[in-house]
């Protein structure tokens, strides 16, 4: 399996594609990354280097790829953190050019606009392009709880309405969509839960909430779920296989105390999850 991955990147800890890319390839993935901003670390640590990735860096990039005639062996595009709105349309053209090489290429959009700490840390044109255009266009999404309501334009204090969110944004454009945390009133407060929706049914899995709040588990959960959706096409299985994966990656963070991913450490939990967690249809 081919991948284009246009993602974020950091120098250090693992978050856009210094998380995407290495879970991919441990999945088997060939992956071809493209960066959308170049950062010492991620931004939440306080302070940062780097600066963004010019949209005319990515276009070419990508025509470069196109001139090698390597898209239509592309399977699938993953885009994560934008920067500005212009790298948006940048991906959503790499999107149209694989997929007129390969029409059975799909595209993933993970929808980074922010989370329910710290509101929207995106700037105003990038979320805006994501709610009007990317969601659209999208096959796959994979918001956060913060951003399922972002862009649905409701709360979602429940399952019911967190479940009704999903399917305003199916109704958009993606047939599948992941919500990659979600704490409702059904949820007790030791647990965290998942869910997914595609055409033929919705589902949730619920995990034991861990003590660790790391950067980079909504970017590493988008890819596993994507990688895995393509391989089986199934929703189900595809949440159960990335929910598994990550917990146990998580889990190896929190015994740890590491305020990164210990992703490479715990890379065996990518493939070979210590403990399984099955999806229940809702």
């Amino acid at each position: 399996m081919n991948l284009l991955s246009i993602n974020s990147h950091v120098v250090h800890g693992h978050v856009g594609n210094a998380a995407a890319v290495f879970v991919l390839q441990r999945l088997g993935c060939e992956v071809w990354p493209i960066h959308t901003v170049l950062f010492s670390n991620h931004p939440g640590h306080g302070g940062f280097r780097g600066r963004p990735v010019e949209p005319g860096a990515i276009r070419e990039l990508v025509r470069g790829v196109e001139e090698r005639g390597e898209l239509a062996r592309c399977d699938g595009v993953l885009s994560g953190y934008l920067g500005q709105a212009g790298t948006g349309a940048a991906v959503l053209e790499a999107v149209a050019k694989v997929k007129a090489a390969n029409p059975a290429a799909r595209y993933c959009c993970d929808p980074v606009i922010g989370d329910a700490g710290s509101g929207v840390y995106v700037r105003e044109d990038v979320a805006e392009f994501l709610r009007e255009r990317a969601v659209p266009a999208a096959d796959v999404l994979t918001p956060n709880q913060f951003e399922l309501e972002y862009l649905a334009g409701c709360a979602t204090p429940t399952l019911a309405t967190a479940l009704a969110a999903v399917d305003a944004l199916a109704a958009r454009g993606p047939s599948v969509v992941l919500v990659t945390s979600v704490a409702t009133e059904e949820t007790p407060n030791h647990a965290v839960d998942l869910l997914a929706r595609e055409p033929g049914g919705r589902f949730r899995l619920r995990t034991p909430r861990l003590p660790t709040k790391v950067h980079g588990a909504g970017d590493a959960m988008a890819a596993l779920f994507f990688a895995n959706w393509l391989r089986t096409r199934s929703a189900a299985s595809a949440l159960a296989s990335a929910a598994s994966a990550i917990f146990g990656v998580l889990r190896s963070t929190a015994d740890r105390g590491a305020n990164e991913m210990r992703l490479i450490d715990a890379q065996e939990e990518l493939v070979n999850p210590s403990r399984m967690f099955s999806a229940e249809p809702v």
